[in-house]
């Protein structure tokens, strides 16, 4: 029998809350659902959520009774704050959070590299943004609680699944015992230890690094900015490397490698945290101040991924499909990635509007995003945590001269987590214009927003569905175009259309985005009217086109939903 804790977890800053368990007894009997999702983390609220948002209903399970312990993720990207908007939450996450953009990089306490983040005025989000995950988990529970299609049940631990005949079928754990939950589909979003993936006998190919790290978070003051420091061969750790970030709450995150030979279990000794910990903020300038734990943990590097994400039934996402290391904060953003693509691919599955190969199109694009992480993830790896002498002896070379020559520095850009690109997907128009563009977001990528008031953007007018960008300053949308549209509609598909040029509502236009200096059409690379980008339900360009026309925009929707 399940009996998660029911005690509040500690904390300095964050104000725990035990909720109460979901039981069987008090509620129906239960019939098949037509998605359960196994785990309460970013990317199973986030699946939840966004299947929500395409009208499909879906039961999340949490084994615990509360909100995971310790910060764990706390640095979010631009493209997730994107993602979270269209979820209802990326408000919250920016009033709670510390916006930044600088990294510095030190070799023996001495600056040998400043990054700056790319930012301009069309952008409603900054680059980068720290919130503990807590508060991040808080804030999407929050969505889910108030979504009716969301049935969110905790202190249900999923202990068994069996594929059957066309469905999935879980046995939950719970205070008062077990219960079977049938479903169309099961999503795993159970995090790294996924016990599904482990019992389903499904293999990571990738590689796992020898390297630990101590996660600290203490409370402490300290008159620096809001700027991620890295520290290599620093005098108290010689050879390995320590990193640290501001949180909201006067809490400071302080990672750090572990020298050889010592224990994970030695190394989260209270003495030896202090040691370590006093030892850093000594050599950054304030030997002595006072300073308080709030949670430690020990990590390893790993960069591994399924090589499927669904089978049968059962479909993966998050840390249960991949598992990618923290440096260049890649767990919890890739992971709203995953959720959000997943999250429109089984939608429209289940409604049927695409055949099964658009779930496989899912694994095929977030398989191939996680491979790429981990090409670039592993030579971020290599250089933290160099795995033998000659690779130190390189990065220290490296490192050594980037403090007098400026062009080794980019060598060793710690390549932060950024949207992939899908540019070969099977979903992409094969007869549009994308190769004769010159300028705007291609085949698979995300769409550039584009600053139109003092608090309006172009990614405020889009998601839900499909989006048809139409350039064009005439008075309607041509005849034949919404034809195409009203076609689509009848059979079920969200398909917005949006005028961009003119100064007055388009007829045929669901909304008008006037562009009187043309800085949209520039940034979008249109150069006449008549012009369109087709965005998928995750806003990933999936066609563009110079010029439109009804045949072209046909064959480009049948593109996107294989039938």
């Amino acid at each position: 029998m399940h009996q998660p804790t029911t005690q509040a977890r500690p904390s300095i800053y964050y104000p725990y809350q035990v909720f109460q368990p979901w039981l069987a007894s008090q509620h129906p009997a239960q019939e098949r659902k037509k998605v359960v999702i196994v785990g309460s983390g970013p990317a199973g609220m986030v699946t939840a959520l966004e299947l929500a948002r395409h009208g499909v209903p879906s039961v999340v399970l949490s084994a615990e009774l509360q909100f995971s312990q310790g910060s764990r993720a706390i640095v979010f990207t631009r493209r997730s704050l994107e993602i979270l908007q269209q979820v209802g939450v990326a408000d919250r996450m920016v009033a709670g959070g510390l916006p930044w953009r600088f990294g510095n990089s030190f070799y023996r306490n001495q600056l040998c590299f400043r990054m700056e983040a790319p930012h301009d005025a069309d952008d409603r989000f900054g680059p980068l943004l720290n919130v503990q995950q807590q508060f991040m988990e808080e804030y999407l529970h929050d969505a889910c609680a108030a979504n009716p299609l969301i049935d969110f049940r905790w202190g249900n631990k999923v202990v068994k699944v069996e594929q059957k005949d066309g469905y999935a079928s879980a046995t939950v754990d719970t205070p008062e015992g077990e219960y079977q939950l049938d479903a169309d589909w099961l999503v795993d979003a159970s995090g790294g230890r996924s016990q599904i993936r482990d019992n389903m006998k499904l293999w990571m190919e990738g590689s796992s690094y020898e390297g630990f790290f101590v996660i600290a978070d203490i409370k402490v003051d300290l008159p620096l900015p809001t700027e991620r420091l890295a520290y290599f061969d620093p005098e108290w750790n010689p050879g390995n490397t320590i990193l640290m970030h501001r949180e909201p709450h006067s809490i400071w995150r302080v990672d750090y490698q572990l020298p050889e030979g010592e224990t994970p279990e030695q190394a989260l000794h209270p003495e030896s945290l202090k040691a370590r910990i006093d030892a850093q903020l000594a050599m950054i300038g304030f030997p002595g101040i006072e300073w308080e734990m709030d949670w430690s943990s020990v990590y390893s590097a790993r960069t591994l991924t399924l090589t499927d994400y669904v089978h049968g039934n059962v479909i993966f996402t998050g840390d249960a499909a991949h598992l990618l290391p923290i440096f260049g904060v890649r767990g919890a953003n890739t992971g709203f990635q995953d959720a959000q693509s997943l999250g429109w691919h089984l939608a429209y599955t289940i409604k049927g509007l695409a055949s099964p190969q658009l779930l496989a199109n899912y694994s095929a694009e977030r398989v191939g995003a996680a491979r790429e992480i981990i090409e670039e993830s592993g030579k971020s790896v290599r250089f933290m945590t160099p795995p033998s002498a000659g690779f130190k002896l390189l990065r220290n070379a490296v490192l050594s001269l980037s403090l007098s020559q400026a062009f080794v520095r980019p060598l060793y850009h710690w390549r932060t987590s950024r949207p992939h690109e899908y540019t070969h997907s099977m979903l992409n128009s094969r007869g549009d214009d994308n190769a004769l563009f010159t300028d705007g977001p291609a085949h698979g990528a995300p769409p550039r927003n584009i600053r139109l008031g003092s608090n309006d953007f172009l990614l405020d007018h889009l998601g839900g569905g499909f989006d048809l960008l139409y350039f064009t300053d005439a008075a309607a949308i041509p005849e034949s175009l919404q034809q195409v549209v009203a076609a689509a509609r009848a059979r079920g598909v969200a398909l917005k259309v949006i005028a961009v040029g003119a100064a007055q509502p388009v007829a045929g236009a669901d909304h008008t985005l006037a562009d009187a200096d043309g800085h949209l059409r520039q940034r979008y690379g249109m150069r006449a009217n008549g012009g369109a980008y087709l965005l998928r339900p995750d806003q990933h360009v999936c066609a563009r086109w110079l010029t439109l026309d009804a045949v072209r925009l046909q064959a480009a929707l049948n593109a996107a939903l294989p039938q």
